[in-house]
């Protein structure tokens, strides 16, 4: 079975001991290193406490302030991991493992009526709370707690303060894990299968080979990992991912439905009489992970008796190479929210081939029971794809969008006729400046409305300035938009929770002060402080943060965030500088030179961060755009190499014209794409000193039908993928180039071997290179271990070859 990199060569050693190749000017060698640790301020920056989050009762009455936890240790990331399907998942508990495991290790609760704070009796000892999921009765979440033995359902009762397990051995592996009955008394969970048995057992003698075959139909597909290999994979994926779907109460008494399947997705009606289940079937694929396996559709009773087989997607391993390409014939099957049981569902009238010229490509149908397809009636046509649509009392607003040249459309429905009222929005799907924000909610799922015509949105508010998030009412018959609330200048207030009651509660920060929730009075403006959250970065209080606007030599505006110590002063001398980014594609210029961020967000410091740096004496340039721009009928990335040389030449000449930076000691770096970047940039130009890449690909015949946001395959744009390969060009990076890469790398086309190869390929021409290769980790580093390994591998190549360059 594909245990995660189990084929991995033996060198690497167990427990805590690292294994990487190192180069030296007389040659290279291979060592073998205990975990080691940067300077002192950045390990107690990695275990400063995380900045809690909140979580607010559909009613509005309560809000859970949940403590974040840190990195995991090596330990706990060391538990098993099966790759299987596409999916990585732990066998013990019977879970998904990822790079964040969205647990919460404590909780307390502020009921906002009475400004109490107060803390839940009955708690797991050690709490892993996840997947928190309110029900219709007042005060009452359920939640998943995951230990290293189990996952489990749990119950919190707020009026009671207390909270129980009702339920054990839940199937935590794909698709819906638990959800609420239409009474909130009872819980629908799909549990491990109780008859399952044993784990399957891999015959070591093979009875022969694992055979693919294509008899001349285009099957293109990109890059993924831990995928399905032969029939006993297969056997595995069927054991851990099938589950039962149980019926559990609020005092833990449960009772099987009797329906038992690996589900991709299962969800009630509106009037909780029925179930929509869709199971993944046969026959399976060894190219595509699981959710492009074929699934069969259909309803139940919500007693678990079936009532109709509506419709078997098919394989979806024949797609054309285009972000906008969809299955042929009815997709996305879904309960509609405003009647009793009805579904709906799309279907593509160009069947599913962007390639193919057609005015409508999408069309909305409306199937009420008895669930037969060949009674669907249609309900809206769309001239792009149909992503969404949002239900409102009489009415819905349809979303549509067009991949290939950024368009984006909202359409309000009469859902009484089906007859379209008015286009509400087209506009450009980058062209943040005029993004109208994500439509809010009421504790139904239906759209807030005020009740005279007037919906509420919520978005980040992209400007000139800066980010200013705003809440907003939207009056949908006549067009008319209201700023209700918009972030204040100085500060990055992001909303939280708004339900039309006339308060906002929003998370306000600053570059120096800390998030923390405020309640907002719309009406008199009066605010309130609800939590104190400290700073959690105190050695960064001082560091003077600033958001740069410079100019390319073409004039595309760009922007970048700058830190400097607290120390600097103008006129000192200039500083070694470390530079972070990460590339964007762009279809017009205008897009590509809009403010992204703001300067008055409160450093929130990750893996990815390179803030950190800011404490030994460099400036940081954090987020610096690299906008790659394909306006008409030209592709972003046929100039890929030329626009991020152009990109990194104007920052450099700007900071280096403000005298903070020493233009001949810069280092760059990146993450994943932007390891490929930064690879790029040191094969290409002289620009840096040196260069951190990090879990990146170098070479792009190893994802030949698309990478990023490419959805050409290589055969079609030869000469774009050779060009974009530093591969291709590693006898010219003589500038150090560190890499680092997670032996578990699950990422669609991020494989290890690609820093492996890159390595070997710097280092056969005599190339100053590192090669780190990270045990247990995956495409995001996990373990605080790793992390600060990882950092004081960045720190000893940054303090050598950039602030130390001879």
């Amino acid at each position: 079975m594909n245990f995660i990199r189990k084929t991995k060569q033996n060198y690497w050693k167990a427990g805590f001991v690292l294994a990487f190749l190192c180069t030296s000017s007389l040659g290279y060698a291979q060592e073998a290193i205990k975990y080691q640790l940067p300077p002192q301020s950045i390990v107690d920056l990695v275990d400063a406490p995380q900045i809690p989050e909140e979580n607010f009762s559909p009613d509005g009455r309560y809000m859970l302030v949940l403590d974040v936890p840190g990195f995991q240790t090596i330990e706990q990331i060391s538990q098993p991991v099966l790759g299987v399907a596409g999916l990585r998942i732990n066998p013990l508990t019977n879970t998904t493992v990822a790079e964040n495991p969205g647990t919460y290790k404590g909780i307390k609760v502020r009921d906002l009526k009475t400004e109490a704070e107060f803390s839940i009796a009955g708690l797991p000892q050690v709490l892993g709370m996840a997947d928190i999921k309110w029900s219709s009765q007042p005060g009452v979440f359920a939640f998943l707690n995951k230990s290293l033995q189990d996952t489990e359902l749990w119950i919190a009762d707020l009026n009671s303060k207390t909270a129980k397990k009702i339920l054990s051995k839940v199937n935590d592996t794909y698709g819906t894990t638990f959800q609420w009955t239409k009474d909130g008394n009872t819980l629908l969970v799909q549990q491990v299968v109780t008859s399952r048995g044993e784990v399957p057992v891999q015959n070591p003698v093979p009875t022969g080979p694992v055979v693919q075959e294509n008899l001349g139909g285009i099957t293109p597909s990109r890059t993924y990992q831990n995928l399905l290999s032969n029939a006993y994979d297969e056997r595995v994926m069927e054991y851990y991912l099938s589950s039962e779907l149980v019926l559990v109460d609020l005092s833990g008494n449960a009772r099987p439905l009797g329906v038992k399947g690996m589900f991709k997705s299962v969800s009630y009606s509106p009037d909780g009489q029925y179930l929509l289940i869709q199971k993944v079937v046969r026959p399976y694929s060894y190219l595509v992970p699981i959710h492009l396996f074929p699934s069969e559709v259909s309803v139940y009773s919500s007693t678990g008796s079936k009532v109709k087989d509506i419709y078997t997607l098919p394989l979806a391993d024949k797609l054309p190479s285009s972000f906008d390409a969809v299955l042929d014939g009815p997709r996305d099957f879904q309960w509609r929210k405003d009647k009793g049981a009805s579904l709906i569902f799309v279907q593509a009238l160009d069947k599913g081939n962007p390639n193919v010229k057609s005015d409508v490509r999408d069309e909305l149908f409306e199937l009420a029971a008895p669930f037969d397809l060949s009674g669907a009636q249609k309900i809206y046509s769309g001239n792009y794809r149909i992503r969404s649509i949002e239900w409102g009392d009489g009415f819905a607003i349809v979303g549509e969008n067009w991949r290939k040249d950024r368009s984006s459309k909202l359409t309000l429905l009469n859902t009484t006729t089906n007859q379209v009222i008015r286009v509400l929005s087209t506009r450009k799907s980058e062209d943040t400046y005029t993004d109208p924000g994500t439509f809010i909610k009421n504790e139904k799922g239906f759209l807030l409305t005020d009740g005279k015509g007037a919906v509420f949105t919520k978005g980040q508010g992209a400007s000139p300035e800066g980010d200013r998030p705003f809440v907003m009412k939207w009056n949908v018959n006549n067009g008319r938009q209201d700023t209700l609330y918009k972030s204040k200048r100085g500060y990055y207030e992001e909303p939280l929770f708004f339900n039309n009651t006339g308060v906002v509660y929003v998370s306000r920060e600053s570059a120096k002060d800390a998030p923390n929730v405020f309640a907002i009075n719309l009406k008199n403006k009066k605010e309130q402080k609800i939590t104190d959250f400290a700073d959690p970065y105190p050695s960064l209080a001082n560091v003077k943060k600033q958001l740069l606007s410079y100019k390319r030599k073409d004039g595309l505006t760009l922007s970048a965030v700058l830190y400097l110590p607290e120390n600097f002063k103008k006129g000192d001398t200039p500083l070694p500088a470390f530079i972070w980014a990460y590339p964007r594609e762009f279809k017009t210029k205008e897009a590509a030179g809009q403010v992204k961020g703001s300067p008055h967000k409160f450093p929130r410091l990750a893996f990815r961060s390179p803030v950190y740096w800011v404490t030994q004496g460099y400036a940081v340039i954090d987020q610096a755009d690299m906008p790659i721009v394909g306006e008409g009928s030209a592709e972003p990335n046929d100039t890929f190499v030329e626009q991020i040389k152009d990109n990194a030449e104007a920052l450099i000449d700007y900071v280096a014209e403000m005298g903070v930076v020493d233009r001949d000691r810069i280092g760059v770096g990146g993450h994943s794409y932007g390891a490929f970047m930064t690879a790029n940039l040191l094969a290409h130009t002289d620009l840096f000193a040196a260069g951190i890449a990090r879990s990146g690909a170098y070479n792009r015949t190893l994802t030949p039908f698309g990478f990023q946001g490419e959805a050409r395959t290589y055969w079609e744009a030869k000469e774009t993928y050779d060009k974009m390969s530093p591969f291709n060009y590693a006898p010219k990076i003589k500038r150090p180039l560190l890499l680092t890469h997670g032996m578990d790398d699950e990422n669609s086309g991020t494989f290890p071997i690609q820093s492996e190869r890159l390595y070997a390929a710097i280092k056969g021409h005599g190339g100053i290179v590192r090669l780190v290769m990270l045990p247990k980790e995956f495409h995001g580093y996990r373990s605080r271990e790793g992390v600060l390994h990882t950092f004081w591998e960045q720190h000893q190549w940054l303090e050598k070859y950039v602030k130390n360059k001879k």
